[in-house]
């Protein structure tokens, strides 16, 4: 039962970046069909649709979604990374965790980005059959974020609390005569 944690914490850093993927993929999918209800809408007159059927509209609130994703998943990885370097029994572990602390910062601001919902927002000031053609469940993808970033505060409690064991027993190792 001692090896069980190193497993699963590593599972639920590794699981951060995965959310935050399935939010951007979410989050095309959703502007893809916001998209197809513009184009097919009573409002619309016409304009350019580029190689990828993305109309300007659907273009600015898919750029909005993916950097939020973009950043969001950078700092997944780095968590992610940070979270198994702490399982080497070695010194510098704080240094870790304070890097870790202040990951925190880009991941809420991504999350609150996505909550705010700037897809919903632009698109209300630019074309109500955009709006219409979103499906329902699009305001419901920043919670993709949210529990990416507890998946991963949980697997790094726990890979730090494995770290930390493995550093006692070196350190009792290593002061045996």
């Amino acid at each position: 039962m001692a090896g069980f944690g190193r497993p699963v914490g590593l599972v639920l850093l590794g699981l951060g970046p995965v959310l935050v993927a399935a939010y951007a993929g979410a989050g095309h999918t959703a502007v893809r069909a916001a998209v197809r209800e513009q184009v097919a809408g009573p409002s619309w007159e016409g304009g350019r649709i580029d190689d990828s059927g993305m109309t300007s509209l659907g273009l600015d609130t898919w750029q909005l979604t993916g950097l939020t994703a973009l950043v969001t998943g950078v700092v997944a990885l780095a968590v992610a990374v940070i979270g198994a370097l702490l399982l080497r029994p070695r010194r510098g572990r704080t240094t870790l965790l304070v890097v870790s602390g202040f990951l925190i910062l880009p991941y809420a601001l991504g999350f609150l980005v996505a909550l705010v919902n700037p897809v919903r927002i632009l698109g209300s000031l630019r074309s109500a059959d955009f709006v219409a053609g979103l499906p329902a469940w699009q305001p419901f993808t920043a919670v993709l974020l949210l529990a990416a970033g507890l998946v991963q505060a949980v697997g790094m409690s726990m890979t730090a609390a494995q770290g930390r064991r493995a550093t006692k027993a070196a350190t009792a190792r290593d002061a045996e005569p």
